[in-house]
């Protein structure tokens, strides 16, 4: 199974992104898709907080729009929400230790770990910091 990163779903909303055609046609080609792919929760609401920041974006989109959206990728039948399970705490230990990852990197740890407990094979995103995790392969698909 797949999933995509926050920054996945951020190109595919916001039109200005150079990133913005290829993100969208993997964001749609997945939701439209038969076969079960995955977002973290935790990517769902760093979506709804950069796309929407006044200091990320100039204009933000509007959260109406924004939740909208969000509604309409949330509705594809083949979603797989990742929350965390009862092997939470012992599959973000080995992630972080894994990336010695402290500060900021913690919350690619938590993605991470969500995508483990989950069976997810890939990560597609733009993030280059997911290559410090071993255990999970990771997508980008804006790389030469």
């Amino acid at each position: 199974m797949q999933a995509v990163d926050t920054n996945i779903l951020i190109y595919a909303e916001i039109e200005s992104s150079r990133h913005h055609d290829r993100a969208l046609k993997i964001l749609k080609g997945l939701a439209e898709g038969t076969a079960p792919w995955a977002i973290p929760w935790p990517c769902i609401y760093e979506f709804l907080r950069v796309a929407t920041h006044p200091r990320v974006f100039h204009p933000p989109v509007p959260l109406d729009i924004a939740l909208e959206d969000l509604r309409q990728i949330l509705a594809s039948p083949s979603l797989v929400l990742l929350a965390e399970t009862a092997h939470h705490p012992s599959v973000l230990d080995a992630a972080v230790r894994h990336a010695a990852a402290t500060g900021n990197m913690v919350h690619d740890a938590h993605i991470v770990a969500l995508c483990l407990e989950h069976g997810v094979s890939e990560l597609i995103t733009g993030d280059h910091d997911f290559s410090r995790f071993g255990d999970l392969k990771i997508v980008n698909p804006f790389s030469n």
